[in-house]
């Protein structure tokens, strides 16, 4: 056991190694590609993530289950890149994580239709939360840690940039969150989009292999973003002129 966790995980404690990273030029413009590639690949990943924080009651514990699940995402990247040469195996994660997005979608369009759409309150919804953008980032990551494998063999480029990535689309999950607050239409929108994401995960188990591009997941979000910036403006006309 012991042998096999020092295979997974030594080179990360070795300095030399980070020494030799952090002075190559080369290495930088393979960790910026990896970069890039991470927020490709998580852009459904930052929709989920607002999407789940937003029922919170209030934006402070919003922003706190951000936080507290950026370091929860950091210690499981970290797992993810150790594990990476086994995780092509275990498809039925993707399963799991097809089928716990399309509970949340269930699940938000039951309450809001049984409750009018109050939300949870209490600190342990908070943690409930937390554990939720932890779960769904494990499940996210498999896609972009063999993806940064496949480019690099060198398992400090791949930490630092996933690392980098996790921490840009937490920016843009905040973004996401702040303006749902502006326009509350955009939380059912994220919702439908959770479900085709649940679709597009399924897809790629290897019994199926339908692999939907992360561009054209993208062309959908911009689509439904449209949709919903246009239903939001002609209600607010309608509400202005009653």
């Amino acid at each position: 056991m012991g042998h096999w966790l020092v295979t997974l995980y030594g080179p990360f404690f070795n300095l030399t190694a980070w020494e030799n990273v952090l002075t190559s030029a080369s290495d930088w413009a393979i960790i910026f590609s990896l970069i890039i590639i991470e927020c490709l690949l998580s852009v459904d990943n930052a929709v989920v993530l607002a999407a789940q924080t937003q029922s919170l009651p209030t934006l402070r514990q919003q922003e706190k289950a951000l936080i507290y699940g950026l370091w929860g995402s950091y210690v499981m990247h970290f797992l993810m890149i150790g594990l990476g040469t086994y995780l092509i195996k275990v498809w039925w994660v993707k399963v799991v994580g097809a089928g716990y997005l399309l509970y949340l979608c269930g699940h938000f369009f039951y309450q809001r239709h049984q409750a009018g759409g109050k939300k949870a309150s209490g600190s342990n919804k908070l943690w409930l939360a937390v554990v939720q953008i932890v779960f769904m980032d494990a499940i996210f990551s498999v896609d972009s840690v063999l993806a940064a494998l496949a480019i690099s063999n060198k398992p400090i480029i791949v930490l630092i940039g996933g690392l980098i990535g996790i921490l840009v689309m937490r920016g843009v999950a905040e973004i996401i969150l702040k303006v749902m607050h502006r326009i509350p239409e955009l939380e059912p929108m994220a919702y439908w989009l959770i479900a085709i994401i649940a679709v597009k995960l399924f897809l790629a188990i290897p019994q199926i292999n339908i692999e939907i591009p992360a561009s054209w997941f993208v062309v959908i979000l911009f689509i439904a973003v449209g949709i919903t910036l246009v239903i939001h403006f002609v209600r607010a006309r309608q509400h202005a002129g009653s």
